[in-house]
């Protein structure tokens, strides 16, 4: 069976760059269903940091849907603490947009982990 992950991966990043006809068509299938789920989140996670080159509204996307994964039940455990950091802060960087994505869950959640507060705290600037 083909890798579907893989095969949409390789298709987007043929030419190295994510424009905007790519980024709408995964937008249009990703929010098909009206639902995001961490395994889409992680496949956009997975491509954004693959792409040499993207433009800001693929970026937001990404976290648009990251959010959304994260908070569909209004709280962030420790083992969302984790996948957050997993996937995020691989390369122990945070850049503006991840430390927004952070703030905007806090913001947005209504209970949070001691993990996720100390995620929180260590790469959201507070």
């Amino acid at each position: 069976m083909a890798d579907w992950k893989k095969l949409a991966r390789d298709l987007i990043l043929a030419d190295g760059y994510i424009e905007r006809k790519e980024t709408e068509l995964v937008k249009r299938h990703i929010l098909a269903d009206r639902a995001v789920s961490k395994d889409e989140a992680e496949f956009l996670i997975d491509l954004r940091r693959a792409a040499p080159k993207a433009i800001v509204e693929f970026h937001q996307f990404v976290f648009e849907v990251v959010k959304k994964a994260v908070l569909a039940d209004g709280e962030i455990t420790a083992v969302e603490a984790a996948w957050l950091k997993n996937f995020l802060f691989a390369d122990r960087q945070a850049d503006e947009l991840e430390r927004q994505l952070l703030r905007d869950l806090k913001a947005g959640a209504r209970k949070t982990s001691p993990e996720f507060d100390t995620l929180y705290a260590r790469h959201a600037g507070v």
